[in-house]
Order: structure tokens, then sequence, then C-alpha cells
């Protein structure tokens, strides 16, 4: 039986080698899913500045925002149709054309105001705040209902300045 300790050498280091890579898997740390879109949540002021207030005269809700943006080197993306949910179930569709250029971003803003192409900010027309100041999580749709970004946060594991913004894509 010459070929069983060769045989054998090749078993222990196949053993070790997959032994390796499922122990690298589990001490790698959660991620976000990587959905396979274009458009992408890049950061959010989920903590607006200043003392809470939901008055649509003099809160601070328009301080609260998230930036999307695409990703994409060649295909424009149409916001129409998407929507942001956070895990209590508050959601924003966004219901006129925005065109997003490759490259581009958007700033979706609580509060009410005039949405803009040209300064690339969309206005929920609701002076609630959407994210929670502790922890949250912030899920895009596609128009088509399938996932296209989601980031899971919580001010003391991911803001170490406190600042309430957080950076999830460059």
């Amino acid at each position: 039986m010459r070929g069983e300790p060769h045989v054998r050498k090749h078993l222990v280091v196949a053993t070790a080698i997959s032994t390796g890579i499922l122990a690298t898997l589990a001490v790698a740390p959660a991620q976000a899913t990587e959905y396979n879109s274009a458009l992408k949540i890049r950061a959010a002021q989920y903590d607006a500045p200043g003392r809470d207030s939901n008055s649509c005269s003099s809160g601070n809700t328009r301080a609260e925002y998230l930036t999307l943006k695409n990703y994409s080197s060649r295909t424009t993306v149409n916001l129409k149709g998407y929507a942001v949910k956070d895990t209590a179930g508050n959601k924003f569709v966004f219901t006129a054309n925005h065109y997003l250029q490759p490259g581009d971003s958007i700033k979706l803003r609580g509060g009410n105001g005039t949405d803009s192409d040209a300064n690339n900010v969309v206005y929920r027309d609701n002076c609630n705040f959407m994210w929670n100041n502790d922890k949250d999580t912030i899920y895009l749709y596609k128009p088509s209902g399938s996932r296209s970004d989601v980031h899971a946060y919580s001010k003391s594991a991911n803001d170490r300045d406190g600042n309430g913004y957080i950076s999830f894509h460059s």
C-alpha cells in the first residue's frame, strides 16, 4: 500500500486548509450584506445637532438626513419608486423622478423643503425624525421591492466621536 501515506498527507493538508478557512470565516466581523445595486446608502446624519424637536417651524428634523450615492461608473439611476425604511417601519418612497448621474449623490432630508435636482436634495415632507439616535437599521429598496442596501448602526459602536454622523461607503 504505497499510495496510502501520500493520500493521508493530502487529506491532512486539505483538512488543515479547510479548517483554517472556516476559522477565519468564524472570526470575521459581521458586515452589511452587499446587494447588486449601483445605488447605496453612503452616510447618515441620524442624530440632528441640537435638542430634538419635531416642530415644522422651529424644529431640527431638516438636519437629519441620509445620503444615497450612485456608485455606477456608467449608469444613471432614477430614484422614482425607491424606498427607505427603518426598523420600526417608518418609510419614505421617492414618488417623483430624480436622476442620479454616475458618481452623484443626494441627501434625503427630514422636514419640509423644496426638492432640487440642482442641489441634490429631496425632503421627506415629514417633520418627525426617522432614525433613532442610539441605534437603528436603514433599509433601501429598489422599485421592484428587492433590497438595494442595508446598514445597521449603534451610536456606541459606529460613531466614536458621538456627532450622530456615520459614513458607510466612501
